[in-house]
């Protein structure tokens, strides 16, 4: 059994991450007046993003490695249940006696 991890909530936080980076990067430095500040923001975040997204996968694929350390062989078995429920049989189950 093994909980392997969802590589596109990795790859999603990493494009935020990376938004957020660039926007907090770009804005502490002065604009160029020609072109402004929030079109350097999206050109840069070109590049952000892109290295958030790299970044996120790599942290899943770290993460499904160690996770298949972690793998354990169980056995299941099927089964079904015929007949009806009495209303007591909650209490039946909860009874040790």
């Amino acid at each position: 059994m093994r909980r392997a991890p969802r590589f596109g909530a990795f790859i999603g936080v990493g494009a935020i991450v990376g938004i957020v980076v660039t926007v907090a990067v770009t804005t502490s430095f002065p604009a160029d007046p020609a072109v402004g500040m929030w079109a350097t923001v999206a050109y840069m975040s070109l590049f952000g993003v892109t290295a958030g997204i790299v970044l996120g996968a790599v942290a899943a694929l770290i993460a499904d490695r160690v996770s298949r350390r972690h793998t354990q062989v169980v056995s299941v078995e099927r089964g079904t249940v015929t007949g009806e429920l009495s209303e007591n049989a909650g209490d039946k189950a909860a009874d040790p006696t």
